[in-house]
């Protein structure tokens, strides 16, 4: 259920705005996709895993609140990252 160690470097070299960059909310925003696409593939499954569900809400949570936060910051980020990663507006 959770992002492989390979996985995550490849995410941080894709989104990540200068060399050693971890906590910009682009890559948070990007980690934090990875984990609910994840979590979306197990409820396919297991339909009844509640505990994971309330996890999967915060998790989603989260990410609103970095978008958010960019969308307010910097508009034009915000839409490289939201046309990058594939949601929604």
């Amino acid at each position: 259920m959770s992002i492989t160690a390979e996985r995550k470097q490849e995410l941080l070299t894709e989104y990540a705005t200068k060399k050693g960059d971890t906590g910009s909310p682009e890559v948070q925003v990007a980690l934090l996709s990875e984990r609910i696409k994840n979590l979306t593939e197990h409820f396919k499954d297991h339909k009844k895993d509640n505990h994971s569900r309330r996890g999967l809400l915060a998790l989603v949570s989260q990410r609103r609140q970095l978008l958010d936060y960019l969308k307010g910051k910097d508009e034009g980020r915000y839409q490289t990252l939201i046309e990058k990663i594939g949601l929604r507006r």
